[in-house]
């Protein structure tokens, strides 16, 4: 129990070094005694709680042409029963074998051409990972897609700016929705 009289007394146990530039902006999933972690640049790591280990680490490789609004963040990583997932700066999500790190499936949201990226954590709902696109400041429409947790099957996508032909599509001037 803590408590204000012995709140000073208390040291780290342990530390860990990520080795990644750009900060952090997610919050760590704690599953079974092990942390995930997401970082910029789209890496992800493993580590065991009680004494700092690195279990594993992810790197995905990103192209050159990859386009940031906001940095090179990860907003997060979201975890069902044995598979962690991520969305990525080049507008893909990715399930990674939580044991493992391993990729299990990578799907490619969109394309980078078009200025689109993903850097919010996924949202996990019953059997679906629900995650938006980013890429608001460059010209690009956006858009929230659902995939089915298991496959990586895109199974819906919900435009969040209407296109030619959409319902209100009305309230854009010309042609500003593109």
């Amino acid at each position: 129990e803590i408590n204000r009289s012995n709140v000073r007394n208390l040291v780290p146990v342990w530390s860990f070094q990520t080795g990644t530039p750009d900060g952090l902006l997610a919050t760590p999933l704690f599953v079974d005694g092990v942390i995930y972690l997401s970082t910029s640049w789209n890496h992800a790591f493993a580590i065991d709680a009680r004494t700092g280990a690195e279990l594993w680490h992810h790197k995905r490789r990103l192209p050159e042409q990859v386009k940031t609004c906001c940095g090179p963040v990860n907003r997060g990583l979201a975890i069902l029963d044995r598979l962690l997932y991520m969305a990525t700066l080049d507008a893909h999500l990715v399930a990674l074998d939580s044991r493992t790190g391993r990729v299990e499936w990578d799907v490619e949201m969109g394309k980078v051409k078009d200025n689109l990226s993903a850097t919010s954590p996924p949202l996990v709902v019953g059997d679906k990972v629900i995650v938006g696109m980013a890429g608001g400041d460059f010209s690009s429409r956006g858009f929230i897609d659902a995939y089915h947790a298991k496959t990586g099957q895109r199974l819906w996508r919900f435009w969040t700016i209407p296109g030619e032909g959409e319902k209100g599509v009305e309230a854009w001037r010309g042609d500003s929705y593109k």
